[in-house]
């Protein structure tokens, strides 16, 4: 396994590819990022559309959600645009939330922005807890393992899901621990593995998805378990899912590129050591024109909002390719 986290790693080489980020191009991201913020000191997602609003809720407070508070601060640290002053109400915010009791995706979340805390302004929002709760952590972890070898969305789920069970062995590498039976594990996510070379996100799906595909290949590269032909099949995948505007659709049915496949596609394309699957300027081309003016980033040519979520995606596009220093 990599001697450094895969998160800790992606997000070390986006921060390298942003560095020379235009500062008032990062201030605007920066603003925009800030400006979903809330009381609470976490951040919020995007407004829902005007025609499901309630009328006579309009001045109702929006809430903030840890997912999207997760993607807000690895935006900023991605960008080097987050201070110790940032880093106290986000503290405050992780603190007024149990670590270990939500979904897989919540405690990834809320690890990840609490490692961004403490390294930035050195404030432990875990020092009251049990020094042995990791421990505590790594059996609720296993709580969701199934049968199959995988980790399940929910308690509830009979069947590993293919994103759910990357998420699994993330925290494991957080947390310094070794995930219990990796050859159950690495057999699991090449049983999602389709003829077309990508990879599926449970097991009844015939179709194979960019996203589950790039989460496949980081659990492998986390066990360094793919050889040469490996890498054949998966190019073979990403080929056909290449979109017309220039990024990575989702599959092969959606018929428009988005900033999220864009990423993980080209994400695993670094990865694996595929060239020529995509051309970079066509690819920062597609980005780019997902930019609004005053910041943010919208998720597809469709979409009509800015959020963090798909800022953070279309950041580590810059980001990968290392051109995070050009205007839009």
């Amino acid at each position: 396994m990599p001697a450094e986290p895969y998160l800790l790693e992606l997000g070390n080489r986006l921060s390298a590819g942003l560095a020379g980020l235009d500062p008032q191009r990062r201030a605007r991201h920066r603003r925009f990022i800030l400006a979903q913020q809330t009381a609470d000191g976490g951040f919020c997602g995007r407004e829902a559309p005007e025609e499901l609003r309630d009328p006579g809720d309009e001045d109702a407070p929006r809430e903030s959600d840890l997912y999207y508070s997760a993607f807000a601060v690895r935006s900023l640290a991605v960008m080097g645009a987050i201070t110790a002053d940032d880093c106290r109400p986000i503290a405050g915010y992780l603190k007024s939330i149990d670590p270990f009791g939500g979904s897989v995706i919540d405690i990834v979340s809320w690890l990840y922005c609490a490692l961004i805390v403490q390294t930035t302004a050195g404030i432990d929002v875990l020092a009251e807890h049990d020094s042995d709760w990791p421990v505590h952590l790594a059996e609720f972890l296993e709580s969701f393992r199934t049968e199959d070898g995988g980790y399940a969305k929910t308690h509830e789920g009979a069947a590993g899901s293919t994103y759910h069970t990357f998420l699994i062995a993330l925290c494991y590498e957080l947390i310094g621990r070794t995930i219990p039976h990796p050859d159950r594990l690495i057999q699991f996510i090449y049983d999602r593995q389709r003829d077309d070379g990508g990879f599926v996100e449970i097991g009844p799906m015939k179709r194979s998805g960019t996203n589950p595909t790039a989460a496949a290949v980081a659990v492998l590269r986390m066990y360094n378990a793919f050889d040469d032909e490996f890498h054949q099949d998966v190019r073979a995948f990403l080929r056909e899912v290449r979109g017309d505007e220039g990024g990575f659709q989702a599959n092969t049915r959606i018929p428009f590129s988005d900033s999220l496949s864009t990423f993980t596609g080209l994400l695993t394309c670094q990865d694996l050591g595929i060239d020529n699957v995509v051309k970079p300027h066509t690819v920062e081309r597609f980005i780019n024109a997902l930019e609004f003016p005053d910041g943010g980033f919208r998720g597809a040519g469709w979409d009509e909002q800015a959020d963090v979520e798909y800022t953070f995606y279309a950041l580590g596009v810059l980001g990968l390719l290392g051109t995070g220093d050009k205007p839009s």
